[in-house]
């Protein structure tokens, strides 16, 4: 499961400035938005980058930002296609490693969160040439992939492995047995694209020479279905979910040699179910590392395999008593023999050099969190990463040698940032801001030295006075249970102490999620609840992240009693509060968020007078298994731990009101989430309220949903809070 991310826009003019906001400046018109860097796109190999506009693909030096050139123009790309195609058409791109293509997408149209399809060209900068990735003109492809010598594209068609050789023109085909829900060739299922973040499952040798592709056979895989309405006789929508304790599809993976046309299958033996989470190839090409992970996600495998012999080598293995995260954070150096990575194994997230001969040193230390590595120059030794040692609500870039020494700060304010390198390291753009100071964007060269700004957000700080928007307040408190907890406060901008306020908690408490940052948003739906009277309050309990795996992990086998136990105490601790109504505090949330502030309303005992659950998850054995598992354990070996942490269980138990929403198309978190509560409670004799987004997914969007659920949402709060 994955937070819901939206942004509020909100657009006034300043002759508007004495006027409320309304929820048609926030979801319909537009800004006290951050303005962002758009169209910013770095290259693979060098200090430059490159910009889309209406007139062309241009290039221009990172540090400075100067112009170089324009690689491909408007003009030029309407002369090469029989297509018509434009710039304007162009819906992405990307450039080979060696920088001297680029390939185009058009007509992309998302299936899931990560994986498309679309129409791709390629165009060859120097010869000026423009080809279709594809030869079948009327099928979309996934995934087009560059070789890192740009003499050949892979790409996924129809659940099989395909690519094209850019010199001979001739499109050759790897597998031939895809088929929908039944066998996917280098794309993923379902449940691996959501919860382990993979999507396209086919990897490029350094040379060229191989691709290796994992094939998932889902035949064995429990179907899910979904109504779509509309037409005359709705349709079913059907692919594979495995929930909770299901069989899960058999994943295979594979080398195809381009050279001699042949697939060998790698062989690792295990005794357990597992997982193949990542691949990377080695700079030699010969050798692979193969991530493999158990079922209950407590043990990852590092295994160095061989192409050509076909030996294995287990390198690293990383073990945990409750669960590992997989990450992206993992860099294999070019002697072939050693890696950085991150991992818990001493209770809080830190940074480890291992190599393949079993030595393991530990670079950062400290009761603080490594948030990412962001940057590894193995030319200095150097590694560049984000984490909360400075304050733990905030981010600051640090960078230290191999061997765990020469620390230093680079980034001293108070506040979040985020960085993107350069290819080659020399220099990074970074993204500050504070909870009163919005993004700010600049360029910094590697030593910490900003060298220019790129945006100040300038007009959104006068909007935000002309506005007087709020800004959030920090704050600490301890439960009955003894467990701190920080919190954040939006108060209206008259805020009178000696009056009583009505309350709008906002939760999501995701195991590792937090909340609770110093870093910006501008909020614009509290900023109007703010501007009627409401304070809004966010706490972030036990299963958040950033304070180290004890506080974190607590909630293992067991996820929802623990963080709807201090919800519920941070309701009872506000009602302590001169300044706030003790009979008006309510609770809302999205997706886990939505799990919560239901399940904190049911079991609260009146802690609560309200509750808003969008898209909520009820009842975890119906949601998939890779995500619920690695939380709390198969639910055939754990049914206490489901049963009576879903709200489903807690329904005769319910004091106050509650709003349930939900898309009957979310693929997500089911439809059927919903309706096992409502079910419950009707059962259980209790009045609710329920609202339903025809065909919708999870993030209930597109058109006017936006504004129409808000409004929704926020005549509930002011019928009831």
């Amino acid at each position: 499961m994955k937070k819901i991310f939206f942004t509020l826009f909100v657009i006034i003019s300043i002759t508007a400035s004495s006027q409320p906001l309304t929820l048609e400046d926030i979801f319909s018109k537009g800004t006290l938005h951050s303005e962002r860097i758009a169209h910013f796109q770095l290259l693979p190999s060098s200090d430059r980058y490159s910009e889309l506009t209406k007139t062309g693909i241009h290039l221009h030096y990172f540090a400075s930002g100067d112009y170089i050139s324009t690689v491909l123009s408007d003009e030029l790309l309407d002369s090469l296609s029989n297509d018509s195609l434009t710039i304007e058409k162009i819906h992405s791109y990307s450039f080979s490693k060696k920088e001297d293509k680029i390939l185009l997408a058009t007509e992309v149209e998302y299936i899931y969160r990560r994986t498309s399809k679309g129409y791709y060209y390629v165009f060859d900068i120097k010869e000026k040439s423009l080809i279709p990735v594809s030869k079948i003109s009327a099928e979309k492809i996934s995934f087009p992939t560059f070789s890192d010598n740009s003499d050949k594209v892979a790409f996924v068609r129809n659940n099989n492995l395909f690519y094209m050789d850019l010199k001979t023109k001739k499109e050759e085909q790897v597998t031939f047995d895809g088929k929908e829900n039944n066998i996917l060739n280098g794309v993923s299922d379902w449940v691996h694209e959501e919860e382990l973040d993979m999507s396209k499952t086919f990897w490029w040798s350094p040379n060229g020479k191989y691709i290796a592709f994992m094939r998932f056979d889902e035949s064995n895989v429990k179907e899910f279905s979904m109504t779509m309405w509309g037409n005359l006789y709705p349709e079913e929508y059907k692919y594979k979910y495995p929930k909770a304790g299901e069989d899960n599809a058999k994943v295979d993976i594979f080398f195809y040699n381009t050279d001699n046309k042949k697939i060998e299958k790698a062989e690792i033996e295990t005794s357990v179910e597992v997982y193949y989470p990542r691949l990377f190839w080695l700079n030699n090409s010969t050798d692979i590392m193969i991530l493999q992970l158990n079922r209950t996600q407590n043990k990852l495998n590092f295994y160095k395999y061989n192409v050509l012999n076909h030996n294995y080598l287990l390198t690293f293995s990383d073990t945990n008593p409750y669960w590992l995260n997989v990450s992206n954070l993992y860099y294999f150096l070019s002697n072939n023999n050693s890696m950085i990575l991150t991992s818990e194994r001493n209770g809080y997230n830190h940074i480890y050099f291992v190599d393949f001969d079993g030595n393991i040193k530990q670079l950062t230390s400290g009761n603080w969190e490594v948030a990412s590595i962001e940057y590894v120059n193995q030319k200095t030794k150097q590694i560049y990463y984000l984490s909360n040692e400075a304050d733990p609500l905030g981010r600051n870039l640090f960078v230290i040698d191999f061997s765990g020494k020469k620390k230093i700060r680079l980034s001293n304010e108070y506040g979040w940032n985020t960085t993107t390198f350069s290819s080659t390291g020399n220099y990074y753009r970074n993204t500050y801001s504070t909870p009163s100071k919005p993004h700010y964007h600049s360029i910094y060269d590697n030593k910490g030295n900003e060298i220019r700004v790129l945006q100040e957000n300038a007009n959104l700080k006068k909007k935000m006075e002309e506005f007087h928007c709020v800004t959030k307040e920090f704050y600490q408190f301890t439960s009955s249970e003894g467990i701190i907890m920080d919190y954040w406060m939006m108060k209206p901008a008259d805020f009178d102490p000696d009056k009583q306020y009505p309350v709008l908690v906002y939760t999501y408490g995701g195991p590792g999620s937090m909340e609770v940052t110093k870093n910006f948003n501008i909020e614009g739906w509290y900023q109007y609840l703010a501007q009627h009277g409401y304070i809004i309050a966010c706490a972030d309990g036990r299963g958040s992240g950033g304070k180290g795996e004890a506080f974190k992990k607590v909630i293992y086998k067991q996820m929802g009693k623990n963080e709807s136990d201090d919800q519920i105490a941070f309701a009872r601790y506000l009602k302590t509060l001169p300044y706030v109504n003790s009979e008006r505090i309510g609770i809302w949330g999205w997706s886990f968020g939505g799990y919560l502030s239901a399940l904190s309303l049911l079991k609260g005992e009146g802690a609560f007078s309200l509750a808003i659950a969008v898209a909520p998850v009820t009842n975890w054995r119906y949601y998939d298994n890779i995500y619920t598992e690695r939380f709390q354990g198969i639910p055939q070996e754990n049914p206490q731990g489901y049963d009576e942490n879903s709200p489903v269980f807690w329904a005769d138990k319910m004091q106050g009101k509650i709003l349930i929403v939900h898309g009957t198309a979310d693929d997500n978190v089911h439809f059927q989430n919903s309706i096992a509560l409502a079910d419950a409670l009707n059962k259980a004799g209790k009045q609710y309220e329920m609202f339903f987004y025809p065909n919708k997914n999870h993030n209930i969007s597109g058109g006017n949903t936006r504004l129409h659920l808000y409004t929704k949402m926020t005549e509930f709060i002011f019928r009831n809070l």
